[in-house]
């Protein structure tokens, strides 16, 4: 073989990875593995695909080596390959961020305003041991129980305004989600202000937490 063909053959070889990240439906796929390992109905339901293309986008991640898969019975159940691959991801959303100019205003327009204020991992340690705050997961129940935050307390964004009792009144609220781009804490913020809770929200989320290291209950890449 000679050294232009070998060359070629190894590009082709690393190009795998970014064709399996060249659509939006398989980086959404990934944002939800990255909290847990999911069956591919979970996925599909929550990432409103239809099982068949569901399992066309996971292979394509598979293929590339992404993705593993672990059998449960008749259950196939999907997980990311790694914690390179988690960073990669985040990696992608800062260059795409920095990079694209689209980006900036299609979060905006998911995220919403600007309107809920935001605390950095060290300030939530600091209130949290002085006792100043209260952590609240509103992630789905499956995925705080794959892992979360220690201390967190799971309250499901879409159950959050028929639990506003479990909520202390004397307490500040910080409540944190899927990650940067997770809508779910932006809306736990707004809906906690309107019912004259003190809230505020994680800068990030539980990827991002977990992959800098900070402590976690439960098993997230199990």
């Amino acid at each position: 073989m000679s050294d232009e063909t070998a060359k070629g053959a190894l590009f082709t070889h690393l190009a795998r990875v970014g064709k399996a990240l060249g659509h939006g439906k398989r980086l959404e796929l990934l944002d939800l593995l990255a909290q847990g390992p999911r069956s591919v109905a979970d996925l599909a339901a929550t990432a409103r695909l239809g099982l068949t293309t569901a399992s066309a986008h996971l292979q394509a991640l598979k293929q590339a080596g992404l993705v593993t898969t672990t059998r449960h019975g008749t259950t196939i159940e999907y997980a990311l390959a790694g914690d390179d691959v988690a960073a990669l991801w985040l990696r992608l959303r800062e260059v795409a961020g920095a990079r694209v100019a689209d980006v900036g205003p299609a979060a905006q327009a998911y995220l919403g305003p600007d309107d809920t204020e935001e605390i950095t991992r060290e300030e939530l340690l600091r209130r949290v041991a002085d006792g100043r705050a209260v952590v609240l997961d509103v992630r789905p129940g499956p995925e705080f129980a794959a892992g979360h935050i220690p201390g967190a307390v799971s309250i499901p964004i879409g159950e959050l305004a028929d639990r506003l009792e479990e909520i202390p009144v004397d307490q500040e609220i910080v409540a944190y989600c899927r990650g940067a781009l997770c809508v779910f804490s932006h809306d736990a913020v707004r809906l906690l202000a309107a019912h004259g809770r003190r809230a505020v929200r994680l800068t990030e989320g539980f990827l991002e937490w977990r992959l800098s290291g900070r402590p976690v209950v439960g098993e997230p890449g199990r």
